[in-house]
């Protein structure tokens, strides 16, 4: 299942983490939005033991967001080592995340 972000946890979820992780950044009036919610949650089931994956409503949590400079949703962060090593802005075939995601493992 995936994890929910928020402006609270980021640092220490997200940040801190000793896997990789990846982030949803979504709100609930994004179409394109809720296409990519259940991709996610699958990637958060199939990587349960090997990532960190979740999502972070940019609605209720704008300071992660601006941090990041996310203008368009939904953009998927992806982090190693407390670092973005990757990005993908839009929605996107499960494949295209799992690939990204696989890279950084």
């Amino acid at each position: 299942m995936a994890i929910e972000f928020t402006d609270s946890n980021f640092d220490e979820t997200a940040l801190q983490s000793d896997k990789p992780v990846m982030v949803d950044f979504w709100a609930e009036w994004c179409g394109p939005c809720r296409m990519v919610g259940p991709i996610v949650e699958e990637v958060a089931n199939d990587y349960a033991d090997r990532a960190v994956v979740g999502k972070l409503n940019v609605d209720n949590n704008p300071n992660v967001a601006m941090k990041y400079g996310v203008r368009s949703i939904p953009t998927i962060l992806f982090i190693k080592n407390g670092e973005v090593v990757d990005r993908q802005v839009g929605a996107v075939p499960k494949a295209v995340l799992v690939q990204k995601l696989e890279s950084h493992m």
